[in-house]
């Protein structure tokens, strides 16, 4: 799998998490994927609970702003260094930052997101 695929299927990933497209981001995916958003949370998969995980955030942001900092591909795998910066319906602004693991499969799907982020960092924001 070429460089350009794996980061072609990860721009989509954070475009879609942009525009909240619930369709558009579960498209991405694999029909067994499974995520850890964050690590150490139960895993989610993928096509039982995306409409959820789009849900929330249409829920609390009015605008949502990824930039991918690096994206480091090796094999099938990329680490990605992103920030993400958010309006929320209530006009607070947050910032917070993470590193996500996508492994991709054979056919250009993610199997499997490890996000590794500080979830308590972005609520304290909307809270402040």
């Amino acid at each position: 799998m070429s460089h350009e695929a794996i980061e072609t299927v990860i721009d989509a990933y954070f475009i879609n998490i942009a525009a909240m497209n619930a369709e558009g981001w579960v498209e991405n995916f694999a029909e067994d994927a499974v995520s850890y958003d964050p690590v150490n949370e139960p895993p989610t998969k993928i096509h039982e609970g995306f409409r959820q995980f789009i849900g929330q955030l249409q829920a609390v942001f009015e605008k949502l702003e990824p930039t991918t900092e690096h994206i480091f591909v090796a094999g099938n795998e990329a680490a990605v260094k992103w920030t993400m910066r958010g309006l929320s319906k209530s006009g607070k602004s947050v910032t917070f930052e993470g590193i996500t693991i996508f492994e991709i499969n054979a056919v250009n799907k993610i199997q499997t997101t490890r996000a590794y982020w500080n979830p308590a960092q972005m609520v304290a924001q909307l809270r402040s």
